[in-house]
């Protein structure tokens, strides 16, 4: 008695043990019933809200949902613009679940097959937003336009999936590398014609400051030049002035001093040998010196 006693007891927690499930905050439970998903007398979806909740032991299964705002964020993908170019774009969505009863029904219930078909439904829709446009409109103020018609778009297909898309944002524009290759290239090649135009302009106008900086230089030596000799000239008047006053104030002492220089000369060393008369004019002061 006392065995089936416990054994009873043991049988009810049990029971009652797998009848009760926890819903944790931020996510909500859905109950399926015989592989359908349970409804209640209004025919409307029984989802469950964070708490404490009970089944149907053996015959309900909950499947627990995460029901906050969810980030698909997948690889940047290659698009082709309305003037046939490619770009590269990186982009992100915010999605959360709305319907969760269609949610399970389209995706099982299971988050990488949600993101694998909001995706696809994702690409094709921003797809057709840039192929209608030109880069400079992608890049330029009309981004905000591109992306407004992409959540719209993306809103309307999502909720085949019972999803709501929260946000589209595009985080990154880029040409593909062996584009961006090219036009870095060309852009360095201008740059180092700009550059090398530059220095040629740099060196004309060197040679064009040097040639005037050598042409100013030369007329000034000439100027000093002809100042120097006009002073020079000045002073060769003076002197020969004074020289000529001097020997007008005694001649016969002047040319004493003269003929004292021109014996200092020719007698300034040993081996000089004069041929001249005694008795000539230069040895007259030499000879009356008695």
């Amino acid at each position: 008695m006392k065995n089936l006693i416990i054994g009873t007891a043991l049988i009810i927690f049990v029971l009652v043990y797998s009848s009760l499930f926890v819903i944790s905050e931020g996510q909500r439970g859905i109950v399926i019933q015989f592989g359908k998903v349970k409804r209640d007398s209004q025919n409307t979806t029984v989802v469950h809200e964070p708490g404490l909740h009970f089944k149907i032991p053996l015959i309900e299964k909950v499947r627990i949902l995460d029901a906050r705002i969810q980030t698909l964020d997948g690889e940047a993908d290659r698009f082709v613009t309305s003037e046939k170019k490619d770009l590269i774009v990186d982009s992100y969505v915010k999605w959360r679940i709305q319907d969760f009863e269609t949610y399970y029904l389209k995706t099982s219930g299971i988050k990488s097959n949600a993101e694998g078909l909001l995706d696809r439904k994702f690409s094709n829709g921003l797809r057709s937003q840039i192929g209608s446009r030109t880069i400079a409109e992608i890049v330029s103020g009309e981004r905000d336009e591109l992306m407004d018609k992409a959540l719209f778009a993306m809103q309307e297909s999502a909720s085949e999936l019972g999803i709501e898309v929260v946000d589209v944002r595009v985080k990154k524009i880029n040409l593909p590398e062996e584009v961006s290759s090219f036009i870095y290239d060309r852009m360095r090649a201008e740059r180092n014609a700009v550059a090398a135009e530059h220095r040629s302009q740099g060196k004309e106008q060197a040679e064009f400051i040097k040639a005037d900086i050598d042409a100013r230089i030369t007329i000034m030596v000439a100027d000093a030049e002809r100042k120097l000799r006009a002073v020079k000239g000045e002073g060769d008047a003076e002197a020969a002035r004074i020289y000529a006053d001097a020997y007008n104030q005694n001649p016969e002492f002047f040319s004493f001093l003269r003929s004292l220089d021109a014996y200092k000369q020719s007698f300034n060393s040993k081996n000089d040998v004069m041929l001249v008369k005694p008795d000539g004019d230069f040895f007259k002061y030499m000879n009356n010196a008695k």
